[in-house]
């Protein structure tokens, strides 16, 4: 698991209001996760969420199988197993977003928490996951575009 993590891209580069947002709007959300015995994954991820939870005040639970399995289906997204992170509202039950599938590093957990808040809290989805990407050096400057020039005849 070292192994594929050591090949995960972490964040670099954070929002300037990436702390603010994080510790002001934390103790609102709750991230709810699936988990088996005996799951590697899910240990690794259950250690940085509980890191996370304190330092920014985050409520961090398990959650049923049955129920993520539901949660993914009203995705559109087939059921892939543990460990599936969930952030929602504390108020809402009903407005779920996953923030991450298996485990990843903990700079990148806290980056998809934040973005996970902003979209909750009125920023465009689509935004959300442009930042995520551009964030965690998926997406980088354009390549320059090569100029054809016509030779004529």
């Amino acid at each position: 698991m070292q192994g594929w993590l050591a090949r995960v891209p972490r964040t670099v580069d954070y929002p300037p209001d990436f702390e603010a947002a994080l510790q002001g709007q934390g103790a609102a959300f709750v991230i709810e996760m699936s988990t088996a015995p005996g799951c590697l994954p899910c240990g690794d991820l259950w250690s940085k969420l509980h890191a996370l939870k304190v330092r920014y005040g985050l409520t961090v639970r398990p959650l049923g199988r049955d129920q993520a399995m539901l949660r993914s289906g009203r995705l559109g997204l087939p059921w892939i197993g543990h460990p599936v992170a969930w952030l929602r509202p504390v108020s809402d039950e009903t407005r779920t977003l996953p923030i991450a599938i298996g485990t990843d590093h903990a700079a990148n957990l806290a980056r998809n928490i934040y973005l996970g808040i902003k979209m909750q809290t009125g920023v465009r989805a689509a935004v959300g996951v442009r930042a995520m990407a551009k964030f965690t050096g998926i997406v980088s400057a354009p390549a320059p575009s090569q100029t054809i020039s016509k030779v004529k005849d």
